[in-house]
């Protein structure tokens, strides 16, 4: 799902999901306000994000990225807690 883009262009799509995760961290501070699960809004998240990026790159792009999660996952790149 990378894309050889001008750094101009790479800056403002960074940017744009800069400002993105702010409305969904938003979101998500609403949604724990309103009594929502944590692990819920996550999922649910998780889910609306994958449909959309399946909408827009279809299925076997979408598919090659999430096989690279895991790793990151491992690598903490998600982790909002120090690493050990």
């Amino acid at each position: 799902m990378t894309h050889s883009r001008t750094p101009a262009l790479d800056d403002a799509v960074a940017e744009q999901q800069l400002a993105a995760l702010a409305y969904v961290n938003e979101a998500y501070a609403e949604a724990i306000l309103a009594g929502i699960e944590s692990a819920s809004f996550a999922h649910a998240a998780l889910s609306a994000a994958l449909r959309e990026l399946i909408a827009t790159h279809g299925e076997e792009r979408v598919a090659s990225f999430v096989e690279r999660l895991p790793a990151r996952v491992r690598d903490g790149e998600f982790s909002c807690r120090a690493k050990h």
